[in-house]
């Protein structure tokens, strides 16, 4: 709800959003001709026009703003002969509003006050109160702590189309350049409009800037929509890459790029088209940019968008991040470190040598398990130094940000300490050492400037003052000495006006528009707006629940104090803009620290889950192999254990050229052999574990090409180039694209991308079609996957008659999930053997789910039917179909169901004693129920 107390029906709206743009500015007040003339320079934002303690929203904005947030419309005054619809916010709670709305997809544009009333009023009584907008708040331009997710990266990414004469041998298509401006992370790349949608989603930009020149392609158009952000679209012209080449250096301070990697001149227009908007919607204030990453196809391990999904990685499928990969794995303790983790997580490594150092790193934090405590109690204590240098570079920053560069510097300060510890003694692999010797270089003399500085406890905003350590400035101890001796003047006024009034309620307040005033509430301000009271106290302001008036007395008496009062405030504020000058001057080895600290963080967190949950250290290297020993499922594992039910059955997965041929299956019980294949058929009833399964590998896969140790007891590993998954389905009726159309098009995007060095996870493929139509689908992906792919596959099923292809295909073996017949029902045992499944237990599994007794029952005959039809070499379906009885369904329910009449037959068989009858008696019993039969039927 709205601060204010007005209500006004949605009946009484303005004028549409057309309304401000044609009115004639001569007919407005003052107040609304300026309002007008900054909404006509922003027409596509929301505009927060500030009025004194709110920003206000006027006509159409108003009306949209109210929808939005739930606020009170009401209105003010009129134009061109209709009232003007408003609303407005408290300042004070403007960032919770404004979050609102970027969450709903709305620009804003932030117009404030940029002189004080007093001012104003001194050029003369009719002057309006200077105002401009200052900032455009856009979901990728965000800085405020407020409004961001610590524990996620915030991108802002440009898109543009490659001409066709300037792509490079790789044929990407597409450049991109992502900034996220509250932390000045910057990365460039190119990509092929097919892997666009997959290079989104790992990115996750909160906004997408586009040419409004560009003819994207189809493929282009669905990847940005499946992204989820924000799309704006900017003027061609921004697209310039002599424009971005100048820009980029200027902002890195250099004369050349070399430095940095080469660049295309897409790259560099997306570049330009970037900063152009940024320096737009920040109204010239500078970002800070770190140095740019290059995104490169054959750097990390590809995963396209529905495979991203599949695996769950940093989502559940309803969008939570419980129960996502990320939320099993994160056991970070700082919102840096977080963000890195989820970086590392989308974007796995194939380069052998770097995996192998973040291992090494682990490794060394799982064996020394008291530094690694010691480590993470001291990053617990560790800001977000990136961010608050960010917010302090574009003016927005208050005392607590510089606080936070005090306490990163401290933290980095000890964990520098406790690493360089055990570099003089048994030594650290080398990711660790290249962060201790990060960590040494931090600015100790900022450190020490800001612990002299400030206070321990700090306010958030730097008007509010009080954050400067007493002892640090002469002059502002002397300043604040006087200020503290008006303040006992002041409550010594208050208790006289107190007495005077008879008003016990009066209080002498001070904000900063107004100075002092005397604040009284509304049932008790009557007695002071009556002679003789009225002659000393005179109303000033009239609020909602409160009156606020003023006296010579009081106006004499602020204007003593006022100068000490200002020249502290002036002395502090004066001490804040140097104190954060030094932070920006120091930022190359303070942004090099905060990236130092969220690395630690990351190898800290991947050790300690690595320790609690039993993970191993997989083996990389060149090669298609993959072999995994007692694999697990890092997420299923967890929930089980937190939910006590029983421990996570592990499985062997063995595939690739080199996966140690045929391997005993450790199953504690000399269990059957497992063949090492290129491709895995797997079979099995459903809930039986296959999906489970197949998504387990490909994590495993996953967790250890981006450094971390892995739920498995021993695992080899190929290194991937691409990983595939189509798990589950859903339609897309969005797109009117059905379940199977959807299949179809991630299936084929498989087989046309997949390379020998990936891996692919199918299950199910085909059954959203007619039975022969499906598999003979699935037939023929299987011996393309065989023969032109030649990628490391598991394949699930419910087409048994695929199970004939390993006689067929050489690199092609059976496995089945295995379970067993108990009283015709089914245990599940997750345990992966080879062969093929017995059977689909389509009809335990319905029985298990809960369907009617006698809906399993009638599956069953009609089953049997249909086996037995087949055993007999009949071919026709409708003619096995004809043999049912007719309405046999009916009927049992119609005997078996709730409520049926009892036969007269029944009555009389349950009220005889077999126990207590003679045989004579039992044969009276028996000619009496035939007779009671005899009836029934007539």
């Amino acid at each position: 709800m709205s601060a204010r107390n007005d209500k006004t029906s949605k009946q009484d709206r303005g004028p549409s959003a057309s309304g401000p743009g044609k009115a004639v500015v001569t007919e407005a007040t003052p107040s609304m001709a300026q309002y007008l003339e900054i909404k006509t320079a922003n027409p596509d934002s929301l505009l927060w026009y500030r009025m004194g303690d709110f920003y206000e929203l006027f006509f159409e904005d108003a009306v949209v703003a109210s929808e939005a947030l739930g606020i009170v419309l009401t209105k003010r005054g009129k134009h061109l002969g209709e009232d003007i619809p408003m609303c407005g916010v408290p300042v004070h709670k403007a960032d919770d509003y404004l979050q609102r709305l970027i969450k709903f997809g709305y620009r804003v544009a932030v117009c404030e006050q940029l002189e004080d009333p007093a001012e104003a009023r001194k050029r003369g009584a009719k002057a309006v109160v200077r105002r401009d907008v200052v900032r455009l708040v856009t979901p990728g331009t965000l800085t405020e702590e407020t409004l961001l997710d610590a524990r996620a990266r915030n991108f802002l990414t440009a898109l543009a189309l490659i001409p066709l004469a300037q792509r490079g041998a790789d044929g990407a298509s597409v450049a991109l350049a992502s900034l996220d401006i509250s932390t000045g992370e910057f990365e460039v790349g190119s990509t092929l409009s097919g892997d666009l949608a997959g290079e989104l989603v790992r990115l996750s930009p909160r906004e997408i800037l586009v040419s409004d020149r560009d003819d994207a392609d189809e493929t282009c158009k669905q990847a940005v929509a499946i992204s989820g952000a924000a799309v704006t679209p900017v003027a061609g012209a921004f697209y310039d890459h002599r424009a971005g080449e100048r820009e980029l250096k200027a902002k890195l301070g250099v004369a050349e790029l070399g430095g940095f990697g080469t660049f295309s001149r897409a790259e560099l227009a997306t570049i330009g088209a970037l900063l152009k908007y940024v320096d737009l919607t920040q109204i010239g204030k500078k970002p800070l940019i770190r140095p740019p990453k290059r995104a490169s196809a054959q750097d990390i391990l590809l995963i396209d968008a529905a495979s991203r999904a599949s695996l769950e990685l940093t989502k559940a499928t309803n969008g939570d991040k419980r129960g996502s990969l990320l939320h099993a794995i994160d056991r970070t303790v700082t919102g840096p470190g977080a963000r890195e983790l989820a970086a590392r997580l989308a974007a796995p490594l194939r380069d052998v040598g770097i995996i192998n150092a973040r291992l090494d790193a682990v490794g060394y934090l799982v064996e020394a398990s008291a530094l690694r405590t010691d480590l993470r109690n001291s990053l617990r204590s560790a800001p977000d130094i990136a961010r608050a240098l960010s917010r302090l570079s574009f003016g927005r920053g208050g005392p607590r940000d510089l606080g936070a560069v005090r306490d990163g510097l401290s933290a980095a300060q000890a964990c520098g300490r406790l690493l360089e510890a055990k570099s003089g003694t048994i030594g650290l692999p080398n990711e660790l050492q290249a962060i201790a010797e990060r960590l040494a270089a931090a600015p100790a003399a900022l450190r020490e400037e800001l612990e002299n500085a400030l206070n321990e406890e700090l306010p958030l905003l730097k008007r509010d003052g009080g954050f400067i350590r007493e002892g640090y400035s002469t002059d502002l101890d002397e300043a604040r000495r006087l200020k503290e001796t008006g303040r006992q003047v002041m409550l010594e006024l208050e208790a006289r006006y107190q007495q005077q009034s008879g008003v016990k309620t009066l209080k002498v307040r001070h904000n900063n528009i107004l100075g002092y005033f005397i604040e009284v509430g509304q049932a008790s301000a009557q007695p002071l707006m009556q002679p003789p009271h009225s002659d000393v106290f005179r109303h000033r302001q009239t609020m909602a629940n409160a009156i606020r008036f003023t006296t010579d007395e009081l106006i004499a008496t602020e204007g003593k104090i006022a100068t000490a009062g200002e020249r502290a405030t002036s002395l502090e504020q004066a001490i804040f803009t140097d104190l954060a000058r030094r932070a920006d001057e120091a930022e190359v080895p303070l942004a090099a620290v905060a990236a130092a600290l969220a690395e630690l963080d990351v190898a800290t967190a991947l050790s300690d889950i690595a320790e609690d949950e039993g993970y191993t250290r997989p083996l990389i290297e060149e090669g298609t192999a993959l072999e995994i020993r007692g694999g697990r499922h890092p997420v299923v594992e967890q929930a089980l254990k937190s939910e006590r039910q029983g421990p996570f059955i592990e499985n062997d997965c063995l595939l690739g050229d080199g996966a140690a041929g045929e391997q005993q299956q450790s199953d504690g019980e000399g269990g059957s052999e497992l063949r090492a294949a290129r491709i895995w058929l797997l079979t099995g009833p459903n809930m039986a574990g296959k999906s489970t399964f197949l998504r387990q590998n490909a994590l495993i896969c996953l967790m250890a090409q981006m450094g971390a140790f892995v739920p498995a007891r021993y695992a080899r590993i190929g290194v991937l180039d691409r990983l595939f998954s189509r798990v589950g389905a859903a339609d897309d009726l969005a797109r009117g694209r059905s379940t199977f159309m959807v299949e179809m098009v991630e299936t084929a995007a498989i087989l046309n991308c997949a390379t020998p060095s990936s891996l692919v996870i199918l299950d199910e493929i085909g059954r959203g079609t007619a039975t022969f139509d499906g598999l003979s689908i699935a037939w023929a992906a299987i011996e393309y996957l065989h023969e032109v792919c030649r990628s490391r596959t598991l394949f699930a099923t419910h087409y048994h008659e695929l199970t004939v292809l390993p006689e067929r295909l050489q690199e092609v073996a059976n496995v089945t999930i295995e379970v067993k017949e108990w009283r015709d029902e089914i245990v599940f045992l997750h345990k992966v053997r080879p062969g093929a499944a017995d059977g689909s237990y389509g009809i335990q599994v319905a029985k298990l789910a809960g369907l009617p007794p006698q809906v399993t029952e009638r599956a069953a005959e009609v089953l049997a039917m249909l086996e037995d039809a087949e055993r007999r070499g009949s071919n026709s379906p409708e003619a096995i179909l004809d043999e049912l009885p007719l309405f046999a369904a009916s009927r049992a329910v119609a005997d078996k169901g709730e409520g049926a009449r009892r036969s007269a037959v029944e009555e009389a068989l349950d009220r005889i004693d077999p126990d207590e009858l003679s045989p004579r008696a039992a044969l009276e019993k028996i000619y009496q129920l035939k007779s009671l039969c005899r009836d029934d039927d007539a």
